[in-house]
């Protein structure tokens, strides 16, 4: 499950990037099904950094990789 959230990770980074944000792999819970995630750069202080979370980084994640039940910052 870590190989495929990483693969994931990586498609969103450029979008992120495109406004000065990246995204990091913190861990994966494979029991839990949890993704925990840091946003760094201009996404880590955006007010709107929720949104991109749950908009973005969750609905990539949980579209592409069975199992996963949600995506948390770390």
């Amino acid at each position: 499950m870590k190989d495929q959230v990483t693969k994931v990770i990586e498609k969103i980074k450029p979008m992120l990037a495109a406004d000065g944000g990246s995204v990091e792999l913190v861990g994966v819970d494979e029991k839990k099904g949890v993704v925990t995630v840091r946003l760094t750069g201009a996404c880590g202080c955006c007010p709107h950094a929720t949104m991109t979370l749950q908009n973005v980084v969750e609905r990539m994640i949980k579209e592409e990789v069975p199992g996963v039940k949600a995506v948390t910052v770390g």
